[in-house]
């Protein structure tokens, strides 16, 4: 509490509940600047990211705009504007649908598979360095509360 405190600079006394939802704020900004530093030198944003792992689950088969949207994490998203730029990368590619004219098809590229496997063992050193304080069952019970924080519904 201290600790908070002193971060926020105030003498008032935080509830329990506040102290929770703004350290969550906090790890999440943290968490999220930790792995934007690994994506920094390939010219990736964390939602960019997102997609080209999206499509790599695809195993080669195409998903369309709408799936890759629901697939997100980042809903909020503009998931043509991140495709556009993956595009432009090299990243990914898109084709019109030869059944369906009005239906686009988004792939990964081979050099979008290059730039993830480049990644993988840079990501999971992050996720793992970030997580070090932590034991497998602090870990465990940690994401059992994470979970059981994201069913509350208003």
């Amino acid at each position: 509490m201290k600790e908070l405190k002193h971060r926020l600079q105030t003498t008032t006394d935080l509830s329990i509940e506040k102290q929770i939802v703004i350290n969550m704020f906090l790890t999440h900004n943290k968490l999220k600047n930790d792995l934007l530093n690994e994506l920094k030198p390939y010219d990736l944003s964390l939602e960019q990211f997102n997609v080209l792992r999206i499509l790599r689950g695809q195993k080669g088969n195409p998903i369309n705009l709408q799936d890759i949207q629901e697939r997100m994490i980042n809903k909020m998203s503009n998931t043509t504007r991140l495709v556009d730029k993956l595009i432009l990368k090299g990243f990914v590619k898109r084709n019109q649908c030869k059944s369906n004219r009005r239906k686009i098809e988004i792939y990964i590229t081979s050099e979008g598979l290059k730039i993830l496997n480049k990644l993988d063992s840079t990501i999971d050193k992050t996720e793992q360095t970030i997580t070090s304080n932590l034991s497998q069952t602090e870990l465990k019970k940690l994401n059992e509360l994470l979970l059981k924080l994201k069913q509350n519904k208003q």
